[in-house]
This record gives structure tokens, C-alpha cells and sequence, in this order.
């Protein structure tokens, strides 16, 4: 596996963080947030898909997702909700939560972050200070967001709870964790951009730890990853997407046949190496047309295509809009 491959999907996505809430929680506990596309607008406006993570910092608890059973947490665990789903975070499984309203989110949006709030059968005073000294559980709470379109094979690859616990996670992730609450609660200058960063790293971190763990019967994108030939096959992809590839090319890349090879990437992506091919062709271009003032020409040959009308046939039946369209509402959006 390349170690760039994830590197280079990550960059091409937008991958930005955001904390949000500094919570403390005595005796017994229950908040249950609602799907993240509720509430996307308010905490990472313009991302397309928002993930909600907890870091624990003290204490401990419970994670859980309708559908499936839930996971306790100690001390140095980070959970995230990678699909976007309602969750419900507790004391224990059955303590009735208190909803985190949507309109609540929407109206605290401007508010200094990371807010402070305090649970104790219900929620006492959100953003008022709170005595976290003698807390019996502290999370530090927020929220990454991300690019699905056109192309972005990484999220739909993660379950709908992930769970790191701290023998996992590594020394560092305990410090990450560990300065996190420090940011949060001394508010220093370029707090905001430190903990941003720090929700960044975690993510990667715990999708890496993630798919070292995979069972060997996986599939996915992370699960291609780690194969031998498929990994292989996607680095050289991810490298080299404007070289004129055909299948036979890649199986001898790679060391597989046409059809070993074909067969290889149906079993793990669900879809052939060639129209991958062209879902990150139409995904760099995508990142082209948003950061760039190049030519749509100029565009579609960098990425691999002869010329400007092949890409934007190919951007159209992928994105739904050619890419001059996508470009100027794009950046009508991020001007708004």
C-alpha cells in the first residue's frame, strides 16, 4: 500500500475540522445529537458532508447508533459518526438523553467556540461556565467536513461508528487529547486554528488505525488499499492519472492479467479499474476548477483527457453540470 494514496485522496476532498463544545457531565447523563446534515450549515458552512467525533478526555461513557450495539468508551477514546448518523452519547445505555435541537445549533453558530457545556439529567446552562474540576466525564467535541462529490471513495469505506479506544490509539493521540482540553478551556490566541488542526490529524489517524484493522475478508476502498495488487494499482493511479493508462497496462504494472486484475478491484471497489480511473480524473479536475483560474482546456489535459469536450462530457454525467457551471456556482457559494 502507498501511504500517498490516502494522502492524496484527503487533500483532494477538503478535509476541514472545527471543535465545538467543551462538555462536563456528572453522575448520570444522556445527549442525543441529531443527523449531521441538520446541522452542517451551522458548524462547517459549505462542506458537503460533516462527521461529528468526541474525544474523551476524562472519564468514561457510551457511544451508540440506532441499528447498532453500543461502545463503551474510557478515558483516551475518540468515537466518530463517520455516515453523519444521530447518535446518542450517555453515562450508561438507557439514561433517557437530552435532544441537542437543531435550531439550538443554528442559533449559538457565532458563539465563542469551543462552548462550554454541562450535563447532569439534562443540559445546565450551555455556554455558561461550568465547574469542570470535579466532573466526573469530559468530552471535547466536534466536527470534520469533507467533499463526497464528485468522487470520494474514503467515507462511504467507514462504518457508521468508529471506535479508537486508547490502547489503539498511541501515545500521541493521548497528548492530541490532552491539548485539546487545554485549548478549549485557556482559549488562547490561535486556539480556534490549533484544535481545527489537531480534529484534522485525528481523523487521519483513526482512519489509518482503522484499516490496519481490518478482518482480511474486508472490502472497500481502505480494505484495496491494503492489498497488494489493488493498492498498488490505485497508487499508480493517484500518481500518474493524466498517463493514457488501459487495463493490460496497469495488470503489468502491477503483475496481475487483464482479467485477474479486473476481477481484483470488482471484488474490493465494486467497480472496474478504469471507471475509478475516471471518477478521480473528474475529482482532481473538480479541485482544479475550485482553486485554480486555469482554462477548462488546460484543466482536462492535466487530468488526463485529449480534450476539453471529453472532460466536460465525462465531468457532466458524473457532477450533473459541466464544469464551467460548477465552477461559477462553486465559487458563488464560497462568496456568499
Amino acid at each position: 500500500m502507498s501511504q500517498d494514496t490516502l494522502s492524496a485522496l484527503l487533500r483532494c476532498v477538503r478535509l476541514r475540522g472545527a471543535v465545538f463544545y467543551y462538555v462536563s457531565c456528572w453522575e448520570d447523563w444522556a445527549a442525543e445529537a441529531p443527523p449531521a446534515r441538520e446541522i452542517a450549515p451551522a458548524v462547517l458552512p459549505g462542506a458537503e458532508h460533516v462527521i461529528e467525533f468526541h474525544m474523551v478526555a476524562r472519564g468514561a461513557g457510551w457511544a451508540a447508533v440506532s441499528g447498532l450495539p453500543p461502545a463503551r468508551l474510557e478515558t483516551g477514546d475518540i468515537v466518530m459518526f463517520p455516515q453523519g448518523d444521530a447518535h446518542v452519547m450517555s453515562s450508561a445505555p438507557g439514561v433517557a438523553p437530552a435532544r441537542i435541537e437543531p435550531d439550538w445549533v443554528f442559533a449559538t453558530r457565532n458563539d465563542p467556540r469551543p462552548m462550554p457545556v454541562a450535563y447532569h439529567r439534562g443540559v445546565r446552562e450551555p455556554g455558561a461556565p461550568a465547574p469542570v474540576g470535579d466532573a466526573d466525564t469530559i468530552l471535547v467535541c466536534g466536527f470534520l467536513g469533507c467533499d463526497l462529490r464528485p468522487f470520494n471513495p474514503l467515507v462511504a469505506a467507514l462504518p457508521r461508528l468508529l471506535h479508537l479506544p486508547a490502547a489503539r490509539a498511541g501515545d500521541w493521540v493521548a497528548r492530541v487529547i490532552d491539548q485539546a482540553a487545554r485549548e478549549s478551556t485557556e482559549r488562547r490566541p490561535g486556539s480556534d486554528v490549533v484544535l481545527e488542526r489537531l480534529a484534522e490529524m485525528m481523523f487521519v489517524d483513526t482512519a489509518r488505525r482503522y484499516l490496519e484493522g481490518l478482518p482480511d475478508d474486508a472490502t472497500g476502498w481502505l480494505a484495496g488499499l491494503r492489498d497488494r495488487y489493488v493498492g498498488r494499482a490505485l497508487a499508480l493511479l493517484h500518481e500518474r492519472p493524466d498517463r493514457p493508462w488501459t487495463i493490460d497496462e496497469l495488470g503489468r504494472e502491477v503483475g496481475l492479467s487483464r482479467s485477474a486484475l479486473h476481477e481484483r478491484f470488482m471484488q474490493l471497489l465494486a467497480e472496474p479499474p478504469m471507471h475509478y480511473l475516471a471518477n478521480w480524473r473528474i475529482q482532481l479536475g473538480s479541485r482544479l476548477l475550485r482553486e485554480s483560474n486555469r482554462t477548462v482546456a488546460a484543466i482536462a489535459q492535466e487530468v488526463g483527457y485529449e480534450s476539453e469536450a471529453t472532460f466536460s462530457r465525462a465531468f457532466k454525467r458524473l457532477v450533473g453540470l459541466p464544469p464551467a457551471t460548477w465552477r461559477r456556482r462553486v465559487s458563488a457559494a464560497q462568496d456568499a
